[in-house]
């Protein structure tokens, strides 16, 4: 039998319990302890972006992060940005069809609501650094740019 340690995170506003081998990722709690399963499984490296959530308000690779380093700290996952409903980001993702086959949307919404809650007003560069860790294989990310400069003016409006 595996020996398990239980860690206590704060996802998105609830305090939750996970139950988890030491080796366990952040990711495989989020997903199979918490039910969250927006957070996406790809690369496991670290290189693609779509398991991205914040963690203390700041983006990070949940296939990197082990549980237990999260135990004590507050994680938003894509599914408790912004409440109920479409946050801003994913309403822009939307209305400018920023989004193709919708794999790397999760993590692309979890970094433009990070850098839209630093820099309410960015620049084009400010967009591109902050997915820059975000690989899109389907769009070419004008749309996506596009559509986070649109979600930044209606947050700021």
């Amino acid at each position: 039998m595996r020996a398990t340690l239980v860690h206590r995170i704060t996802v998105n506003g609830v305090l939750r319990e996970v139950s988890v081998p030491p080796s366990t990722t952040l990711l495989a709690a989020l997903r199979e302890q918490c039910g969250l399963t927006g957070t996406k499984f790809n690369c496991e490296q670290g290189e693609c972006g779509a398991c991205t959530v914040l963690m203390d308000e700041l983006p990070v690779n949940t296939c990197l992060v082990l549980a237990a380093s999260a135990d004590g700290h507050d994680v938003v996952t894509v599914e408790g940005i912004d409440g109920p409903g479409p946050s801003v980001v994913q309403q822009a993702i939307m209305a400018t069809d920023a989004s193709q086959c919708g794999y790397c949307t999760p993590g692309m919404v979890v970094s433009a609501t990070a850098l839209i809650a630093r820099c309410p007003k960015p620049t084009r560069e400010d967009v591109d650094e902050a997915i820059s860790g975000n690989y899109c294989r389907c769009t070419g990310y004008e749309s996506i740019i596009t559509a986070i400069e649109q979600a930044a003016q209606a947050r700021s409006e």
